[in-house]
């Protein structure tokens, strides 16, 4: 079985690394044979993440690439696609450039659709704002990070849905050893443009720290207002490097707000920090909901003052941070783990072919 497979970005994206490019070693095993073409390559996405103007001749260029992927996809038995084909052009335009010229399944991670239809300008939302509920609709399947991605697509009509989470590979990921910190350290992973979601939260590590020393890892994000109250590092992200500094934390965090995009978020970071063997703290939100069971392998915050006595209860109870660790390390190699959605994807996408399809 043939696939063409297009994503948005490289491996180095982190959409892009973990919903597809991670798997293509298990779907090959499992007589999938998957050819990958990102739309936009590695210098585009350091411009991005660097906050840099783009080059519109790369741009240009990486769209005419990505209509003669289309044009030619007829090679192939499946078409899978990341979010939609063709960024910021409409549904129509897709489809004459070929992109139901073989079936397609397609897969969100992330509350796309929102970038349209909540769009401030007028005319984006009446050119855009209902495209990705066409892509959905008429998709042999569409795949989704978790329930309000789901329910998206059932409600624009889509023919056949299922939810698969993020996950990782457990064996990527070693255990934080045991033995008390030095200093109650707080660990955060993400990117610049989400480290804005920290900013509400340092009043609540600022009260923390009057108490008892803390300290604060930031991996990935550089926030412009970095508070003085407590020690911040700021650590460069890289694939190779963030399993090894998620063992210095002793709990991992996820602040979000309580907004329909935070709803399409799917828990990434909190499975990495379980699979670490940490602690988690995470706000009452989206699929945060659904990964963090409170209590048990963390807790669920709504407010600044659940933040507060969950970390607070972390901090002053090294054994608890273990207990939930290790129940948060189980949960993983149950629920979230490559070794066990690999073989369920692989049967989704042979199952998309299939002519009784739903």
């Amino acid at each position: 079985m043939k696939v063409l497979l297009l994503t948005r970005y490289s491996r180095s994206g982190a959409s892009s690394r973990l919903r597809y490019y991670q798997y293509l070693p298990f779907l090959k095993a499992h007589g999938v044979d998957v050819d990958i073409y990102p739309l936009f390559e590695e210098q585009y996405l350091k411009r991005l993440n660097a906050g840099q103007p783009q080059n519109p001749a790369s741009i240009l260029s990486a769209y005419l690439h990505r209509i003669f992927r289309l044009i030619t996809s007829r090679a192939y038995d499946l078409l899978w696609l990341e979010y939609e084909a063709l960024p910021w052009l409409p549904d129509w335009l897709e489809r004459i450039l070929g992109r139901g010229a073989i079936p397609y399944i397609v897969d969100y991670d992330d509350a796309i659709f929102h970038r349209y239809d909540r769009h401030a300008l007028p005319w984006v939302r009446s050119l855009l704002g209902h495209k990705i509920d066409a892509v959905m609709r008429n998709a042999r399947l569409v795949i989704a990070g978790n329930a309000y991605l789901s329910q998206k697509a059932v409600q624009s009509g889509a023919k056949w849905v299922k939810c698969l989470p993020t996950v990782v590979d457990p064996a990527r990921y070693r255990m934080k050893p045991s033995g008390k910190s030095p200093v109650f350290t707080i660990g955060w992973i993400g990117s610049p443009t989400t480290a804005a979601y920290l900013v509400p939260l340092y009043a609540v590590l600022g009260r923390l720290s009057q108490r008892s020393g803390i300290r604060l890892i930031l991996v990935g994000g550089n926030p412009k207002d970095v508070p003085s109250a407590f020690p911040v590092e700021c650590r460069p992200w890289s694939e190779e490097t963030e399993a090894e500094h998620m063992l210095d934390f002793d709990v991992g965090i996820m602040p979000i707000p309580d907004e329909p995009w935070a709803y399409g978020k799917c828990g990434y970071k909190l499975i990495q920090y379980m699979a670490c063997g940490l602690p988690v703290v995470a706000s009452r939100v989206g699929a945060n909901i659904r990964i963090v069971k409170d209590g048990v392998n963390g807790y669920l915050a709504s407010t600044d003052e659940h933040w507060e006595l969950a970390l607070r209860a972390l901090q002053e109870n090294p054994e608890l941070r273990r207990a939930m660790g290790s129940q948060g390390r189980m949960d993983v190699e149950a629920l979230y783990s490559l070794q066990v959605m690999a073989p369920r994807l692989a049967n989704l996408i042979r199952d998309s072919l299939n002519s009784n399809w739903k």
